[in-house]
């Protein structure tokens, strides 16, 4: 037989191959060959939509400049605010640690040291009169001194003082120095060009009020 005597089934040819090309594209994902509907295909509008889906992934430029920035500008208020609260801090706990050697002076003179007070930290640590950490000379960015130490009884004299280890910058540690005497009495200066190192030298500072 012959095409020509036989139009049906040419014309059913032509709708399978058309079907078939349909459905291949359809599993594909894409548009059928040229001149082929696009029958099923994805329209161009959710190309476009999944394009800019796409595009959105990521930040841009302008979006993550303006994150820094305002990760910056939180950073310049907090740290200040953090760094002076943890000045506060350690000028507390300096003023403890001189109420603390003051006290444990007294009790080395009534007990270890037969009428005297101790020459420095190390001493009374060793007496355990005092923590460790302090008995070292230093705690809480504070630098802490026995000075002067001399006499017994009645005529024995001694000083302390805490400074700060660091005096300047953002990392300074304390804003105030303290000192005391074998008398009790707590002394605060805000010069930090010297640490008071001679009982004259204490007595010169501000009593600090209780």
């Amino acid at each position: 037989m012959v095409w020509s005597k036989w139009p049906n089934k040419r014309l059913l040819f032509a709708n399978g191959a058309l079907a078939w090309i349909l459905l291949y594209g359809l599993l594909r994902n894409r548009a059928p060959p040229c001149g082929v509907p696009q029958i099923g295909a994805k329209s161009r509008f959710l190309e476009e939509l999944d394009m800019k889906i796409k595009r959105q992934d990521g930040f841009s430029l302008i979006e993550l400049l303006i994150v820094v920035a305002i990760i910056g500008i939180i950073a310049a208020i907090a740290i200040p605010n953090l760094m002076a609260s943890r000045r506060a801090a350690n000028e507390g706990s300096a003023q403890s640690a001189m109420r603390t050697i003051h006290s444990a002076q007294v009790v080395f003179q009534n007990t270890g040291g037969a009428g005297a007070y101790a020459a420095d930290l190390a001493t009374l640590r060793t007496e355990r009169l005092i923590d460790p950490s302090l008995g070292s000379g230093t705690k809480s960015g504070y630098e802490f001194e026995i000075v002067e130490q001399s006499g017994t009884g009645s005529a024995a004299v001694f000083g302390a003082y805490a400074f700060p280890l660091v005096t300047s910058g953002v990392q300074q540690t304390g804003t105030r120095s303290f000192a005391t005497t074998e008398d009790g009495i707590m002394y605060v200066g805000t010069d930090l060009s010297a640490a008071p190192s001679t009982i004259f030298d204490i007595r010169q500072l501000e009593i600090l009020g209780n």
